[in-house]
């Protein structure tokens, strides 16, 4: 879908490239993840693949076509929630979606999404009045108004309450199963973990690690097997090597003879990687 090839970027009064030629692909009908601290390059990379920002280097493709080729109708295929939702406060929230309903030549079904997202009846309503959630939720109907085949989504999540957060899970899962692409940066690695099928991190303009949450877990995680049950009414752990697990005599006979309380492995969390990744601690962002 997107093909990315040494790609450099420096603002027009900065002394630095904030993009230091980093190289990646993006393939129809995948999650792919974009991972990093605040000032990475990480929304600077994604104004450039949406062309709200130019004069960059390096090469970028999408369906095989150099954008720089493409003119308005790229924008007929992708669609795109920013982390801050910006609308009209003073129109109400079907007055938005007429306006940006027109600026497409294909329509998706408002209603439906709107009932989606838990809006439709609220759809009089001034926007200026909706909560930081609500508006959220309009950010996302907008990003899907003309049916797109690409969405970038910027912390899609931030702001919503769980509920509401899984039911925007499931319809990107839901958009990826019909045939959809997606672009996800958020800072909630539970997010990235259950939606991606790959994750790449940056770190100062530079893609310093990428591929699936498995495989980075895999090679981040600990290969070993921890052990927690009950003795004499105290809890013992026991901490057993992985490999050869099967045949440890030890690790055997307490899962034959103890009342075993918990068993996991050594895998690590994503946030877990991104902190050795990056060497920066995840903040707690509204």
């Amino acid at each position: 879908m997107f093909k990315v090839e040494d790609l450099k970027y420096r603002y027009p009064k900065g002394e630095h490239d904030v993009i230091n030629g980093i190289s990646f692909d993006i393939s129809e009908g995948e999650i792919f993840g974009f991972l990093g601290p605040s000032g990475a390059g990480k929304s600077t990379t994604q104004k450039i693949l949406i062309k709200i920002l130019g004069d960059y280097r390096g090469t970028i493709s999408y369906s095989g076509k150099d954008i720089t080729e493409f003119k308005d109708d790229f924008y007929e295929d992708i669609g795109v929630s920013f982390e801050m939702p910006i609308h009209f406060s003073k129109m109400t929230a079907m007055e938005n979606i007429d306006f940006f309903l027109k600026l497409y030549k294909n329509n998706a079904d408002v209603e439906e999404l709107m009932k989606r997202v838990g809006l439709w009846e609220d759809r009089d309503m001034m926007v200026g009045e909706f909560s930081k959630g609500m508006k959220i939720r309009l950010n996302i109907v907008r990003a899907m108004l003309n049916n797109p085949k690409m969405l970038f989504m910027d912390e899609p999540t931030n702001g919503l309450d769980p509920m509401n957060a899984m039911i925007l899970k499931d319809m990107i899962r839901e958009f990826r199963a019909d045939g959809g692409t997606v672009f996800i940066t958020s800072h909630i690695m539970s997010d990235i973990d259950q939606l991606c099928d790959r994750v790449a991190f940056i770190v100062e303009g530079k893609i310093i690690e990428m591929d699936s949450p498995r495989n980075l877990k895999i090679k981040y995680g600990k290969r070993s097997m921890t052990l927690e049950y009950k003795e004499n009414d105290h809890t013992e752990i026991v901490e057993f090597p992985l490999d050869g697990i099967g045949k440890n005599k030890e690790f055997l006979n307490l899962l034959q003879t103890k009342e075993v309380e918990t068993l996991h492995s050594g895998e690590t969390t994503l946030e877990d990687i991104f902190i050795q990744v990056t060497g920066v601690k995840l903040k707690n962002e509204e």
